[in-house]
């Protein structure tokens, strides 16, 4: 026989129909409940205890459940885990649903949030040094629309690019979430959580349509000039914001146009391989932005993060951020002055998302009011200084305005707003009389039930007693069981609640009275504080723009300041921006590395670069372990820095703006995606080849070492022919092809280098130096031995080596022949070009004069020959 479902677990399943395969947090008391596969996965990712719940088809219901006061701290690690999750909550109270329904009526319940990766706001579910953010993508007429914004601070930002771009658009952005359309083909675009929804969605009418309303506007002329597939993009966007938050949108900043030519364009692999934002191996540790950031503010970081994620274009801009930097940077008492003032100031740009969110906490409120008093105090403190760069200048305003709502927030919030609306006591003594009012008799009544317990003491003679209060009972007279019977008399005024262990519970009229007014003043002051939290904060709401203003100023400065802090720690230079294509940099470091080797007590090496029109590919030999890789990377971070506002490790830098940056330096296999070692490595080649301009930079090392070496060095002559002479942009070219040095002959613009090494009594010294001219030799073998690899295949690596060599210089070696070579000779030649030199060979014979014997052998030859044709 089936069991029947009970009316709860149908309500369920009904919910859990509709969470659309998220995990269902169903509201049960106290407790958020998970039932069936949820509980198993929850339980599993959370390490806590799987129990059961009556049955369903005859076997035990799974469960498990996690109280709803430390609900969020399990929400983030089941989002860091890839979950989805939907929050079922109690929409009435079990007062309404008796009066709806009888005694024994289900509480009505509803999802009222999908929690996902890209749409938390919540203080404890984010990083604070961290974006989060969602985008949308779609295509229309060839072109591809996206549309990126942070609801944790409001900032929405569209644009439009070529489909081959969209995965360089996406990495820059670095969404937690990607929503797109049903049906949307290829590879998922970028790293983060692919979300597919209804095609509906994603139109460009009802796109423009909904910023209209969201905004206020009749048109967004104002906002920017969008293409229909930006629109399209937003639209997607916005509607799955109303999805996930069920109706109730979150903060919205007015739009951004970012145009295609704003940015430096990096794709995810040069992303990877500088390890800007995170390391290869992950985290933040080890990564461009822990070297850099000095950032005394969660906004400030973000900031940061996201100007080394988007380097400008704009000479003009680049240099007004260094303007700024340079005059924080020359002003150490100033600097420091308003780093400590920058320290106490709160996140308000996630203050105000979670207040528009509807999410917000009286502590939210506190900290909008300190924030912007605080803002106005550093406005004043700038305003006072001289010699201020024009961004400063044009800061400045925003940072002020908000006077009547500082005002107002500072009479209705008392210093330290609990994290907490439902308890109340948030607002101030004397900002409304009549909550005042009800304070005061729910203290008076208080101290009249604190009166009263001293009454019934002596009275009664129990000096144990004592008036108790808790959820259930609310207030009554606790006394210990022997002393119990005294109040059991049908004439002692007591009447009997309640009989515990080792106490007895009663009540009394006159308590009863006092009770009854505790919790209507109390109940009528909560309502009174509710009240006035909801108009303060519409009054935040309403100015959410102009705060949203402030916040990006905050930020800003912070990220100024830090700059130059970290700058002047470093002996970091300004760098000199251009728009001629020149790389000069002198004493050039990597940030990350000297920082590392600063913690161990070493030195970095710097080195020099200078690459022009004339001088813009650079060859460079030497040993692994030499510095190769380092030299490369350091200087790709120096332009990035540069372009992104910074002050550069180096002793002095000039720099031709960059258009797009380019870094092949190391691969791994991708092994989910089917590819060896080699196909990354020419995959990210072919990108390059494909799309750098003459205005780009370039970092390539080792190229073709994952083949053969004769299919390697044949790869690796081609591209830098191909990036010398058709592209035409400044490149850094690492290898151990020592024969790629002959290229110098052909290619007028390419110079050879070598980082420095020596061999002494047998140990190999790696000196990190960069030198003119071409390596020597490659050290391999002194390198193995300093890796460790045992003495005899050392030794024995070392006779193979000798004998090589010897071949190498009876045949010319595998370039013999290649200096005679016409730049990209096989691209232009026939492809029947070998059978054209047979054809030469056979016309060459004098048929009358060759002996039988040569005639034999000739013919071997040529028969190899062919067969070498047909391969």
């Amino acid at each position: 026989m089936t069991a029947k479902i009970t009316p709860m677990m149908e309500q369920y399943l009904a919910l859990k129909r509709q969470a659309e395969g998220c995990l269902l947090f169903y509201r049960m008391g106290d407790f958020f409940e998970l039932f069936f596969d949820d509980a198993r996965a929850a339980s599993a990712i959370l390490d806590i205890a799987l129990t059961s719940r009556g049955e369903h088809g005859g076997e035990p219901i799974p469960m498990c459940g996690v109280p709803v006061h430390s609900a969020e701290g399990y929400l983030a690690r089941l989002i860091k885990a890839g979950c989805r999750v939907a929050i079922a909550e109690q929409v009435e109270t079990p007062e309404e649903a008796r009066k709806r329904g009888g005694s024994k009526a289900l509480v009505r319940r509803d999802i009222v949030r999908f929690v996902t990766a890209g749409t938390l706001t919540e203080e404890a579910l984010l990083e604070p040094r961290r974006a989060n953010r969602l985008a949308a993508i779609a295509e229309v007429r060839g072109a591809i629309g996206i549309a990126g914004c942070d609801i944790s601070t409001g900032a929405m930002v569209l644009e439009e690019c070529a489909p081959e771009l969209l995965g360089a658009a996406l990495a820059r952005l670095g969404a937690a979430e990607i929503v797109m359309p049903e049906g949307w083909e290829g590879e998922p675009p970028g790293p983060g959580e692919r979300v597919e929804r209804p095609r509906g969605d994603f139109s460009s009418d009802a796109g423009a349509g909904r910023l209209k309303t969201i905004h206020g506007v009749a048109t967004l002329d104002g906002f920017g000039e969008f293409s229909r597939a930006m629109l399209a993009a937003a639209g997607g966007l916005i509607a799955y914001l109303d999805h996930v938050g069920r109706g109730k949108l979150p903060l919205l900043l007015a739009p951004t146009l970012r145009e295609h030519d704003q940015c430096m364009l990096m794709d995810e692999a040069t992303r990877s391989s500088l390890e800007i934002l995170a390391s290869q191996a992950g985290g933040r540790e080890n990564s461009l932005i822990a070297a850099v950031d000095r950032c005394v503010t969660g906004a400030g970081a973000r900031l940061l993060a996201e100007d080394l994620s988007s380097p400008l274009l704009d000479a003009t801009a680049i240099g007004e951020r260094l303007g700024l930097v340079e005059r924080f940077h020359r002003d150490p008492i100033l600097r420091s002055q308003l780093r400590d003032t920058m320290r106490s100031i709160p996140d308000l740009a996630r203050a105000l998302g979670r207040i528009v969110a509807g999410r917000g906490t009286p502590r939210d409120l506190g900290q909008i009011r300190d924030a912007l008093a605080a803002a106005r105090r550093l406005r004043d403190h700038l305003a006072e200084q001289p010699d201020r760069p024009a961004l400063l200048d044009a800061l400045l305003p925003r940072l002020g305005g908000h006077g009547a709502l500082v005002d107002l927030l500072e009479r209705a919030l008392v210093p330290a707003p609990p994290t907490e609306r439902s308890g109340g006591g948030f607002i101030a003594q004397g900002y409304d009389a009549a909550l005042d009012e009800l304070r005061r008799i729910s203290g008076n009544a208080r101290r009249a039930i604190a009166a009263m317990e001293a009454r019934y003491r002596e009275e009664t003679g129990i000096a144990a007693l004592k008036i108790r209060h808790n959820g259930v009972l609310g207030y009554f007279v606790e006394v210990p069981a022997r002393h119990a019977d005294a109040l059991m008399a049908a004439d002692s005024g007591f009447a009997h609640r309640q009989t515990m262990a080792g106490a007895v519970r009663f009540n009394s009229l006159a308590l009863h009275e006092e009770a009854s007014r505790i919790a209507e003043a109390g109940g009528h002051a909560l309502a009174a504080e509710e009240a006035h939290f909801e108009d303060l904060a519409a009054q935040v709401c309403a100015a959410g723009e102009a705060i949203a203003a402030t916040a990006a100023v905050l930020a800003r400065i912070d990220v100024s300041l830090a700059n130059a802090e970290r700058a002047a720690e470093g002996g970091w230079c300004r760098p000199t921006i251009e728009t001629s294509p020149v790389l000069e940099i002198g004493g050039g470091r990597h940030p990350v590395v000297e920082a590392a080797l600063a913690k161990a007590g070493e030195r970095f090496i710097a080195n020099d670069c200078a690459l022009a029109h004339e001088n813009r590919l650079w060859l460079i030999g030497g040993p692994n372990m030499g510095g190769k890789s380092t030299f490369l990377r350091q200087n790709a971070l120096i332009v990035l820095m540069a372009q992104a506002g910074c002050y550069v490790p180096a002793d002095r830098a000039r720099i031709g703006l960059v258009d797009r940056l380019f870094s092949r330096v190391g691969a791994s296999d991708n092994l989910a995606r089917g590819r060896s070692t080699f196909m990354v490595e020419m995959v990210e080649t072919a990108a390059i080849l494909s799309q750098a301009t003459a205005s780009s930079f370039v970092i390539l090392d080792e190229i073709g070492r994952g083949t053969s070496t004769y299919d390697g060095m044949a790869l690796a002559w081609a591209v830098v022919e191909d990036v010398h002479s058709r592209i035409g942009c400044r490149c850094l070219f690492a290898t151990h092809y020592h024969e790629l040095a002959r290229l110098a002959e052909s290619c007028e613009a390419l110079s050879l280098h070598h980082v420095r090494a020596r061999e002494w009594k047998g140990d190999l010294i790696l000196l990190h130096e960069l030198a003119e001219g071409p390596a020597d030799r490659s050290y391999g073998l002194a390198v193995a031995q300093l890796a460790g690899v045992p003495q005899p295949v050392v030794r024995r690596a070392r006779h193979v080596l000798d004998r090589l060599e010897s071949n190498r210089l009876r045949n010319g070696g595998i370039a013999d022949g290649l200096g005679e070579l016409p730049l990209f000779a096989v691209a232009s030649a026939p492809q029947d070009a070998k059978a054209d030199q047979l054809g030469e060979r056979l016309l060459a014979i004098d048929l009358d004069a060759i002996a039988p014997r040569e005639a034999l052998d000739l013919l071997y030859d040529l028969a190899r020959e062919a067969r070498a044709t047909k391969s």
